[in-house]
């Protein structure tokens, strides 16, 4: 008898399959028993790629929850509304809304800072951006002295590049550290070692920790603000890999920034495990930090409570990707213990809110005051010298840069005027400020890059070469 020949990958490839992993067991299923002809055919048909998903032929309708206030607004709103336009007609995409701080975030089609995107039964990395469960946390020391707080915060808290040495370095969970191994995209050597140097760690940017006392209350409060640092950057980028492979398969049409991971698939299950052991992993790195602070001054604390904003949250089937955009709905916040946090700038009150979830709001909030230009247009547009103007933006509060250097694109002026996002807030129903923190002072990265390593050697070696 003779033997039939064996199909091989590319013979599978020229009847059109992709190559995937699927290709393996089945050239071995076929062969050993020996399929050809339609009963071959009939069995790779479960393996045939689907038909391209095309985008949606007119951006679906979202919700504009801003305005512009004057004429350099009216540019970045312009801005923000036709991004979201253009991400609207991503397939997956079935709501939107954006929030009163919105601003561009990168090219057309990008979601906003101050953006909401509901997508059924997909995980979109790209909007949640890099800086994944971006959040504040509030600590309620009671009648303690501010200064006293933001002394101690201080010298137990890091901000800047990198990590704490292993000496400085806070001790990482068991509970936690398991969860990180047992996921494919989390269990890595890069990714365990940053989760524990980072811990304890805020990062440079917007990122802050602020005290001042409650308008009703008069207790001194510890807020912070910074998200998953290094460990959260490397899950997104493996995140972006595995949304990519996805798009060129199922929807080429779909921009780059808006691929996704289909949630049904075995990706998309551990994708989002590990943005909830990313989540855990934030939350903890706020805790140490406050926990730090009592422990130094031998106080307790009355109450805490945060939020993310810059996460995706589930219901049902749908995902609710909010890049800079608060939640108010309680569904979206498994372990809340109280109303949420929005920041705002160095000179103004965080504000203390609550909210109901409306058709135009989604369920959200906006984040903090947002940006009207780029840091770099902030830079260029200010006159005088960087202590000057400091000290007319910061007067009478305490106000330090962890680096030592001043950063003027994080002094109030390079924000939007909070009074108008407030206002905004009230005219979209969007959260109603119970309590505000009044400020005290604040601890920022501040501008580290004046002495970054390589700017220090480099104004080595010219000293040398003169």
């Amino acid at each position: 008898m003779e033997n039939k020949d064996k199909i091989t990958g590319n013979e599978l490839i020229e009847l059109g399959f992709r190559q995937g992993k699927w290709m393996k067991e089945a050239i071995e299923h076929i062969n050993t028993n020996e399929l050809e002809g339609e009963a071959m055919l009939d069995y790779l048909e479960q393996f045939k790629s689907p038909d391209p998903i095309g985008l949606h032929t007119n951006a679906v309708e979202f919700s504009i929850n801003i305005k512009a206030e004057n004429e350099q607004e009216e540019d970045n709103v312009s801005k923000v509304v036709n991004s979201m336009a253009a991400l609207m007609k991503t397939p997956t995409v079935v709501d939107g809304a954006v929030m009163p701080d919105a601003c561009p975030a990168g090219p057309n089609g990008t979601i906003p800072v101050g953006g909401v995107a509901v997508a059924k039964n997909a995980i979109h990395p790209g909007m949640h951006s890099a800086d994944i469960c971006c959040s504040v946390m509030l600590t309620d020391f009671g009648k303690a002295d501010p200064k006293s707080i933001l002394d101690a915060a201080h010298e137990n808290t890091h901000f800047g590049p990198g990590g704490r040495d292993r000496n400085t370095q806070f001790r990482f969970p068991k509970a936690l550290l398991e969860a990180f191994e047992a996921n494919y995209f989390l269990n890595d050597g890069q990714m365990i070692q940053a989760a524990r140097a980072h811990l304890g760690t805020q990062g440079d940017g917007n990122h802050f920790l602020f005290v001042g006392t409650s308008k009703r209350t008069g207790n001194t409060m510890l807020v912070t603000h910074h998200g998953s640092r290094g460990p959260g950057a490397r899950l997104y980028t493996k995140g972006m890999k595995v949304a990519e492979r996805f798009r060129k398969e199922l929807s080429p049409q779909t921009l780059k920034q808006n691929a996704w991971i289909p949630f049904e698939t075995e990706e998309g299950q551990a994708y989002w495990e590990a943005l909830q052991t990313m989540r855990d992993w934030t939350k903890k790195n706020h805790e140490v930090i406050h926990d730090s602070v009592a422990e130094k001054l031998n106080i307790s604390k009355e109450d805490r409570y945060w939020n993310e904003h810059n996460f995706v949250f589930k219901d049902g089937d749908l995902f609710y990707h909010a890049k800079g955009a608060t939640p108010l709905d309680a569904k979206f916040m498994p372990d809340i213990t109280g109303p949420r946090l929005i920041p705002l700038n160095m000179s103004e009150p965080v504000l203390i809110v609550e909210g109901k979830t409306t058709k135009s709001n989604l369920g959200f909030a906006p984040h903090g005051a947002g940006r009207n230009v780029s840091r770099t247009q902030h830079r260029k547009s200010k006159t005088g010298t960087t202590m000057e103007i400091f000290n007319e933006e910061t007067k009478g509060l305490d106000v330090r840069f962890f680096s030592k250097e001043i950063d003027i694109t994080e002094l109030p002026s390079a924000y939007k005027n909070a009074e108008a996002v407030r206002n905004q807030m009230d005219e979209f129903g969007l959260g109603e400020v119970i309590d505000e923190v009044m400020p005290y002072g604040c601890i920022m990265a501040g501008d580290w890059q004046i002495n970054a390593p390589w700017r220090n050697r480099r104004r080595q070696d010219k000293r040398k070469n003169k």
